[in-house]
């Protein structure tokens, strides 16, 4: 009978954690499922196999144990399974007669060195190695034998998907109803949503295996380009292109903000790339809808076009008033 390394199926290393060994059976389990490989009889015995790993050294006494057995490990083959110089009887006794009571005090006598017979041959979908050392004369003990193991509940797999909104979504909040994996949801975006913010939506991932609970939804959210504003943080930036007598003389100008439009003071003698700063018009900070950035104005400055020839002489006589 061959040794099962329960840690290489696993794809642990021997000092892992048990939460570190919690994390790789769910991963295993979960990619091996049935329900996402029907027909697939290698998914199926994988998932067996990671299964029976978990059982073993996903318990932390079943672990120790199963570490003092393979420490022993080669002792015992290269003796020809007679323990090669290791008490294998005095093994046996501790883990396996102890666990069989005969009648009158006395206990069943099993050979270490046949396992078939009494053991089994892996009923249940279990290794052979399994059932000598884990399963009804094992560790488990005869009441997993006789009743049967109950398979273990496990949380359904995360689910991962994106969703598009507007800079208007973000800036006003907004509710949204999307369908992901068969299923319609309904989302409240908050004020302040930013691109790239995970949200986790309990429940709402893939069906758990043998009545555990769903996992969760990871909705990335994906905020469209603007074709006004550039967002950095909670500020906005934006380009306000500005005839060229505003620009000399000064005058009031409309800028459309995401409050809808307001008047600002262009100053006289205003140049080309400054920028303006608007307090408190940029997006509202997340979870403090009170608050806001700003929104940057940039000034571009826009030459006029399809001069007439009495303009042009106009410019022509500025020109030369400012070589005076």
């Amino acid at each position: 009978m061959d040794y099962k390394d329960y840690y290489k199926v696993l794809g642990v290393s021997k000092t892992a954690s048990q939460d570190e060994i919690k994390k790789a059976f769910r991963k295993l389990a979960m990619k091996y499922h049935p329900d996402k490989n029907a027909g697939d009889k290698t998914a199926e015995a994988k998932f067996k196999e990671v299964n029976e790993a978990n059982e073993v050294i996903g318990d932390a006494e079943k672990r120790r144990k199963y570490d003092e057995l393979g420490s022993n490990w080669n002792a015992y083959q290269q003796g020809g399974n007679t323990g090669g110089g290791f008490d294998w009887g005095k093994y046996q006794k501790q883990y396996g007669q102890q666990q069989y009571g005969g009648q009158g005090g006395q206990s069943y006598s099993t050979n270490f060195g046949d396992f078939g017979g009494s053991f089994g041959g892996g009923g249940g979908g279990f290794s052979d190695f399994f059932e000598a050392f884990f399963g009804g004369a094992g560790f488990g003990g005869a009441k997993q034998r006789s009743g049967g193991r109950k398979q273990q509940q496990l949380k359904g797999e995360d689910m991962q998907a994106e969703l598009p909104i507007r800079l208007e979504d973000a800036f006003n909040g907004a509710e949204t109803i999307f369908e992901v994996g068969g299923q319609k949801i309904k989302l409240k975006i908050k004020k302040g949503a930013y691109d790239g913010q995970t949200l986790k939506l309990a429940g709402k991932g893939y069906p758990g295996h043998n009545n555990g609970p769903n996992g969760d939804l990871l909705l990335t959210l994906k905020v469209q380009k603007h074709p006004l504003y550039n967002r950095i943080d909670d500020d906005l930036y934006m380009d306000l292109p500005l005839d060229i007598f505003t620009a000399v003389l000064g005058g009031k100008l409309d800028v459309t903000t995401l409050k809808g439009k307001i008047k600002i003071t262009i100053p006289p003698e205003t140049s080309n790339g400054k920028t303006l700063r608007l307090g408190g018009l940029g997006m509202p900070k997340y979870g403090k809808d009170s608050q806001h950035g700003d929104l940057f104005v940039k000034i571009d400055l826009q030459t006029p076009k399809d001069l007439t020839p009495e303009e042009k002489k106009l410019f022509e006589q500025l020109r030369d008033l400012r070589k005076k």
